[in-house]
C-alpha cells in the first residue's frame, strides 16, 4: 500500500485503494436527520429499540430514496487461513458514543464476511493494552482495529506490528501503520461554507480545546472557507471552548457583546451548541432568523433541540466499516509508509440555519 492520503465521501477499500460504491449508512443518517445508531437499529430491526413509527418511517424512506441496501449477514465461518475474528481495541467506550458506533460499523462489515468481532476496552492503561494484545495473538485473528476516543497521534506498542493492524481515529507520525480518521478540515469548511451560502459574513467560531487535533483542524477548515469566500479572518470572532455546553453559553455571550457581533455561530461540537442556544435565547435572539447556529458531531440530541440543529456528522459507523474491510482485504501486515484515509463528514440539514441565498450559490 502506498503512502498517499485518501479522502473519501463514500466507498470501500480494495487492497488499500478507495473505490466508490453505493450509498453508505452515514448518508442515510444525514438524509433522515437522525444518528447513525438510529439508522442501524431501524435497518437491522433491532429488538427492544424504542423508536417512534415516524422516525422508523423517515429512516426507511431515506434508505429507499438513496437505494441503500443492507447486506444480509452470513453465519460466522473461518477464512482460508483459519482466521475468523476481528479484534477491536479502544481506550474508552462509556464516556462518548463514537466508539460504540464505530464498533457497530465494524461488526456489520465483519458479519458480511462471516467474521465475528472481539472487543476490549483498555482505558489507556499500558499494562492492560499489552495484556489484551497478547491475548488477541492467541486467537484466530484476521487482524486488529485499534482506536482512540480522541483523534490523536499515538506511540504504538510492538504488539501492533506483529499482527495486521489498522488504526481508527488515531495515527502514528511515521505512517508505519495505516489509519482511518474523519476529514476534520473539510468538515470545518463544510459547516462554515453552509453559513456563508446563507448570506452570512460575520461568522463566529467557538472552538474545542485548542491542543486537540479535531479542534485545530476544524479551525483550519473555518479559515479556508472564509478565504475561499474572500471574507477577512477576524480573530475576535474565534472564541476558546472546551466541548461542554457551559463554554458554548459563555462564549456566545462574549460574541454577542462585541461591537459588531456575528450573525452566525459555528460551534465546534453539538454540546457547545446547546449552550449557544441558551445564551441566544437570553439575549432575545431567534434561531435562525437573527443568528444562525451550526454544530458538529451529530449527537442524538441534535435532532431534538428547538429548532433542530443543523450539524456536521462524524462518520464513525463508516470509519468502523472501512477499518474492518481494510483488514479483510489486507490479511498480512504491510511494510513501509502507509496511507492515512480520511472519511468525509457530511452536512446534516435541519432548521438552525436559514435558506441558501441565491447569489451565494457556487
Amino acid at each position: 500500500m502506498g503512502s498517499e492520503d485518501l479522502t473519501i465521501s463514500r466507498g470501500s477499500l480494495v487492497s488499500g485503494v478507495a473505490r466508490a460504491t453505493g450509498p453508505t449508512m452515514t448518508e442515510v443518517a444525514a438524509a433522515a436527520g437522525v444518528s447513525q445508531t438510529t439508522v442501524s437499529l431501524v435497518l437491522n430491526d433491532a429488538l427492544g429499540a424504542r423508536l417512534s413509527a415516524k422516525t422508523r418511517q423517515r429512516v426507511l424512506e431515506a434508505a429507499k430514496s438513496l437505494n441503500y441496501r443492507l447486506v444480509r449477514r452470513g453465519a460466522p465461518r473461518p477464512s482460508l487461513t483459519g482466521a475468523s475474528v476481528v479484534g477491536f481495541v479502544v481506550d474508552e467506550i462509556s464516556t462518548d458514543p463514537w466508539c460504540a458506533i464505530a464498533l457497530d460499523g465494524a461488526r456489520e462489515k465483519a458479519w458480511e464476511h462471516g467474521l465475528t468481532i472481539s472487543a476490549a476496552v483498555t482505558r489507556g492503561d499500558a499494562e492492560m493494552e499489552q495484556a489484551v494484545q497478547t491475548q488477541f495473538e492467541g486467537q484466530p485473528l484476521i487482524g486488529l482495529i485499534y482506536g482512540t476516543i480522541q483523534t490523536r497521534r499515538i506511540t504504538p506498542s510492538p504488539a501492533l506490528y506483529r499482527i495486521p493492524t489498522v488504526l481508527l481515529n488515531c495515527y502514528v507520525a511515521d505512517r508505519s501503520l495505516p489509519s482511518i480518521m474523519p476529514g476534520e478540515i473539510l468538515g470545518g469548511q463544510t459547516a462554515t461554507t453552509r453559513l456563508i451560502r446563507a448570506g452570512h459574513r460575520r461568522i463566529g467560531l467557538i472552538e474545542g480545546e485548542v491542543w486537540m487535533d479535531a479542534s485545530r483542524d476544524r479551525l483550519k477548515g473555518y479559515r479556508q472557507a472564509l478565504a475561499n469566500a474572500e471574507i477577512l479572518f477576524d480573530p475576535d470572532l474565534v472564541r476558546p471552548g472546551n466541548w461542554e455546553p457551559s463554554a458554548g453559553y459563555e462564549q456566545t455571550h462574549a460574541l454577542m457583546n462585541l461591537k459588531d457581533p456575528p450573525t452566525a455561530i459555528f460551534c465546534a461540537n453539538d454540546l457547545m451548541a446547546l449552550g449557544c442556544y441558551e445564551a441566544l435565547k437570553e439575549v432575545g435572539k431567534r434561531i435562525p432568523e437573527d443568528v444562525a447556529v451550526i454544530g458538529y458531531d451529530d449527537r442524538e440530541i441534535a435532532q431534538f433541540t428547538r429548532p433542530p440543529l443543523t450539524t456536521v456528522l462524524l462518520p464513525h459507523f463508516e470509519m468502523g466499516t472501512l477499518a474492518a474491510e481494510y483488514l479483510v482485504n489486507n490479511p498480512v501486515q504491510l511494510k513501509g509508509r502507509q496511507s492515512q484515509i480520511k472519511v468525509e463528514c457530511p452536512l446534516v440539514e435541519r432548521s438552525s440555519v436559514g435558506p441558501i441565498v441565491p447569489d451565494q450559490l457556487d
